[in-house]
């Protein structure tokens, strides 16, 4: 009996020591992240956005890590997660941004790609090691190579995808970008549980079912959800969906100061993993 007694003994040891480890980790990241979202490059507007965001929370759910290899997708004009996560990543990892095409066409897409270039470039001691890559469905979605990412992060995209008929497209593309055991982390706005999904997202609202089952028939299994960027105050119902809310604040003055009251929409934070082991008969993907 005692050496059964030893060996679990040892084994719970052992397990302890790693949970400690993995907790002086955790807590060292979250030193790190602190000091980013202090920055001085961070503006005085992105900073006040924290208190909606939860950056720190939101990216110790996701469990990143200053080691790891990141992908942002479609990080906007305005890189707003781009400064937090590219100077962490700096030293020890490497972060992928996947942003519109330059050929695209589309002034927008090329207005939003040149301030995010332009933001990039001028301070090369925190973007310098950024990788600009393309996400532009149908046709570039190599947003890194295959099998490559230990997590990759969208905030506030699924609608976008889901208005041009894409979203099954791109989740696939994440899909097979993320390392076997990688995560994928989602955050968008939630539509009010029950109601009927317009397949558009013309509100800019989604519901988490309809997220989880794009994400599931891309090959993803969902780990967990959070409520940290949830908005009990916010009723899913706007005259201009969610960009009545701040910080877009489409109607301008009407009703301004209720709208800020409510502060920005409500969301979901969502989990997922690229399983170790896939079956390709079940998800009926492509081959690779």
């Amino acid at each position: 009996m005692k050496p059964v007694l030893g060996s679990i003994m040892s084994r719970i040891i052992i397990g302890f020591f790693l949970f400690t480890l993995a907790i002086a980790g955790q807590a060292q990241e979250n030193d790190a992240l602190r000091q980013i979202l202090r920055g001085e490059h961070r503006s005085t507007e992105h900073r006040a956005r924290d208190r909606y965001r939860h950056p720190l929370q939101t990216l110790a759910f996701f469990e990143v890590r200053e080691n790891m290899s990141i992908v942002e997708l479609w990080p906007g004009a305005a890189g707003w997660y781009t400064e937090i996560l590219a100077p962490l990543v700096k030293e020890q990892g490497k972060l992928y941004a996947a942003h519109f095409a330059a050929d695209t066409g589309i002034p927008f897409f090329q207005q939003s790609l040149k301030k995010f270039t332009d933001k990039i470039h001028s301070r090369p001691e925190i973007y310098g090691n950024l990788i600009l890559t393309v996400l532009q469905p149908p046709d570039k979605l190599d947003i890194a190579p295959a099998n490559s990412a230990d997590r990759i992060l969208t905030f506030r995209n699924v609608h976008n995808w889901m208005k041009a008929g894409q979203a099954d497209l791109v989740f696939r593309a994440m899909f097979r970008a993320l390392q076997p055991g990688g995560l994928l982390g989602v955050v968008e706005h939630r539509n009010t549980p029950g109601i009927k999904q317009d397949p558009q997202a013309l509100s800019g609202y989604v519901s988490e079912e309809y997220v989880i089952t794009l994400a599931r028939n891309a090959g993803f299994e969902l780990l967990a959800r959070s409520e940290i960027n949830a908005n009990p105050a916010d009723t899913h119902n706007h005259p201009g969906g969610v960009w009545t809310l701040p910080p877009t604040l489409r109607l301008g003055e009407k009703d301004r100061d209720n709208y800020l009251r409510i502060g920005e929409s409500d969301r979901m934070t969502l989990k997922f993993i690229k399983p170790l082991v896939q079956n390709r008969e079940i998800r009926n993907l492509p081959p690779e």
